[in-house]
């Protein structure tokens, strides 16, 4: 047997990753999306593949795609529809289209051609139509008014965005100029497409228009989507519930209340009732999720109000009514749970790892889902028969890279709470021998980071190391033990630890931290003169606030990726709206309070050598954050490297940039081997 060796950053991108899956209406058989990606050509590629839940192996259902994706089992379980931009009888797509394929093989077929775009589906019971979202001007009426109004803006030269609007970008991309998100009705038979808002003032959320937010009656006769009330669109705003008759085309507004936020509608099995997302917003910006059920002519109930979990999207019926399922995340773990409406009592239906994406027919559940030790997976849940695996397609790679160990520990935090701390040993780990320690600090700051694969941080990867041996240490070792605190404000460990630091950023977040840089200490194999820091947005905010705030001289250095810098300059990002509820007030109304939490305020206390990264697209944390906490540190004299990306946004997404990434975080610390003040060891 060949002997495993530590994974690699091409490892990493020669991984096959799952996308959300899709059941057959007898359970039978899923369908997903895999990506590939080419580190050589720096391009990815998404195929479906046809998996079968009674055993067997998978099969490829298309080939000639380049992003096929969101496939979902027509009703009656003989087609797939999938959304993809291809070449068909010598026609591109220059917008994502709808495709239909059979399910026992043959060529996937455009169904009509939408100018504007289809962007996220569902199927309607009869499975001769589907109701799909585009984004469309909303004054004109009909397919050529659209489709010459969209011919028009690409002959226009003119490249300047002109809004009056208060939501106009997100995350990377500039909604499109005086464009909404509309619901669409589509015939498979003739491809002929209706606007079902054509006419009204509504339109769905600007922000991640997909597939939760709207579903279609069991009967087809009605529609219920969220949607948002405000005169002025907002990332922060409260939606609304609403039903549209689809052959009246009357829209009644079902569940409004200003004080709750509503969202992922979903039908009952037989349509007499509505489950949904439900959060009590005027209670508190960070109240959690809770599912709710609205039955007409009734007041919506909210019925997992007593159960101290944030609740997420999708939502999915069980077939006689009784429960419903869902993901939750739970103690740095998101586990599938079924949550029965007569006693409101929840129990774990798939425990996780992370469970990304589920599915459920005739009795059948499949999932996807990773952990913190192998990338996505997918296994079949039958009645009385044992969780089946029903694919391999990462083993022959992943059986020759050795992960190292990994383990959750406890530590004693902020306020004497104790504070969940992930664990990763590089492979081969020796207790014996001394190793460095970097600490990788999330983002969010209300997410978690736990049993779950990341590709962005991949911290297997990050504890194997670049190979580069610690130099003057007698025998070389490699990697490093890397630490990851779900700290105060963490997702998952109910609603007062993730509130907790809200109006205060920085200051119970740096204590549990270090609390854990103490107690890591404590053990003889961590190296005290190499601990580092590493993290990205929150985390890298963590990061620049920790340069002036953590125990002098701890850190021999720090990567700051995307990381905010300046509180009041972060007005240039898209969820300007959302900061003075984080931190307690808008700046021209109390400055003092805002820069008490803003790292650019303490520059004079920085001295930490620091590796700064950002994506020129970031909207969410614009790049100026990370230029500016760059020159901050070269007018400082403190030592600092940029890394600056003209074509990446939040995340690293593309190959050849991700191993960039890695090399130079790998390289950054290796330079620093000692001193906090630059200086490395003699060798």
């Amino acid at each position: 047997m060949a002997r495993k060796k530590p994974i690699t950053i091409e490892d990493l991108w020669q991984i096959e990753r799952l996308g959300t899956p899709s059941l057959s209406p007898d359970g039978a058989q899923a369908v997903l999306a895999v990506t590939r990606h080419d580190m050589a050509g720096n391009s990815a590629a998404s195929t479906l593949w046809l998996l079968s839940t009674l055993g067997g192996a998978p099969r490829p259902l298309t080939q000639c795609g380049d992003k096929d994706g969101q496939p979902q089992f027509s009703p009656r379980g003989d087609r797939i529809g999938f959304i993809a931009k291809r070449e068909q009888q010598g026609s591109k797509d220059a917008a994502p289209q709808f495709y239909v394929i059979p399910v026992d093989g043959g060529e996937a077929q455009r169904i009509g051609s939408v100018a504007t775009g289809v962007d996220a589906f569902r199927w309607c019971p009869d499975g001769e139509h589907i109701v799909f979202v585009s984004w469309v001007w909303p004054h004109l009426k009909g397919a050529k008014a659209q489709a010459q109004a969209l011919k028009d803006r690409q002959a226009d030269k003119a490249t300047g965005v002109a809004t009056g609007e208060g939501l106009y970008r997100y995350w990377d991309h500039m909604l499109p100029a005086g464009r909404v998100p509309h619901l669409h009705r589509m015939s498979l038979k003739t491809g002929r497409v209706q606007d079902l808002f054509e006419g009204t003032p509504y339109s769905l959320d600007w922000c991640e228009p997909d597939a939760n937010c709207f579903d279609v009656s069991p009967d087809g006769r009605r529609m219920v989507f969220a949607f948002d009330p405000a005169p002025e669109r907002r990332i922060d705003s409260r939606f609304a519930l609403a039903e549209l008759d689809l052959r009246s085309r009357r829209i009644e507004v079902i569940a409004q209340d200003i004080a709750w936020h509503y969202g992922s509608p979903r039908y009952s099995p037989d349509g007499s009732r509505i489950a949904c997302l439900a959060s009590h917003q005027a209670l508190r910006h960070t109240m959690p999720n809770h599912l709710a059920v609205f039955t007409p002519g009734e007041a919506v109930e909210v019925v997992s109000g007593e159960w101290d979990h944030d609740v997420a999207a999708p939502l999915l019926w069980e077939e006689d009514g009784s429960a419903v399922l869902f993901g939750a995340e739970q103690q740095g773990r998101r586990h599938l749970w079924r949550f029965d409406l007569a006693d409101h009592r929840a129990e774990v239906l798939v425990p996780g790892g992370t469970v990304l994406g589920f599915d459920k027919c005739a009795g059948t559940v499949v999932t996807v889902a990773d952990a913190a030790d192998h990338p996505a997976r997918c296994h079949a849940y039958l009645p009385g028969v044992a969780p089946r695996r029903i694919e391999t397609f990462n083993d022959k790679l992943l059986g020759r890279v050795h992960l190292g160990r990994h383990e959750a520990i406890r530590i004693t935090g902020a306020q004497g709470d104790p504070v969940q701390v992930w664990l990763f040993h590089p492979p081969g780990f020796d207790p014996k021998k001394k190793y460095p320690l970097l600490q990788v600090i999330h983002g969010g700051p209300h997410t978690a980071v736990g049993d779950g694969w990341h590709y962005r941080w991949n911290n297997p990867l990050l504890a194997a190391g670049s190979g580069a041996a610690a130099k003057g240490r007698g025998k070389a070792e490699r990697g490093q033990v890397v630490a990851v605190v779900n700290y105060h404000g963490s997702s998952g460990f109910g609603h007062a630890f993730l509130d907790s630091i809200t109006h205060r950023w920085g200051q119970l977040e740096l204590q549990d931290v270090e609390a854990a840089t103490t107690a890591l200490l404590q053990r003889p194999y961590i190296d005290p003169q190499r601990v580092y820091a590493a993290g990205g947005s929150y985390g890298g905010y963590m990061v620049a606030w920790m340069n002036a705030h953590a125990v002098s001289g701890r850190y021999a250095a720090y990567v700051c990726h995307a990381g905010c810098f300046d509180w009041t300059a972060m007005f240039a990002g898209d969820a300007w709206s959302w900061h003075a509820k984080e931190l307690g007030t808008w700046y021209w109304d109390d400055l003092a309070q805002v820069q008490a939490q803003s790292p650019h305020a303490f520059a004079a206390k920085m001295h930490t050598p620091t590796l700064v990264i950002h994506g020129a697209l970031d909207y969410r944390v614009p790049d100026a954050q990370g230029l500016a906490y760059y020159n901050t540190l070269k007018a400082r004299g403190v030592p600092s490297r940029l890394l600056w990306y003209p074509d990446e946004n939040h995340w690293i997404l593309k190959p050849q940039n991700s191993r960039q990434w890695y090399r130079e975080l790998f390289a950054w610390l290796a330079q620093h081997q000692g001193r906090a003040d630059g200086g490395t060891l003699a060798a």
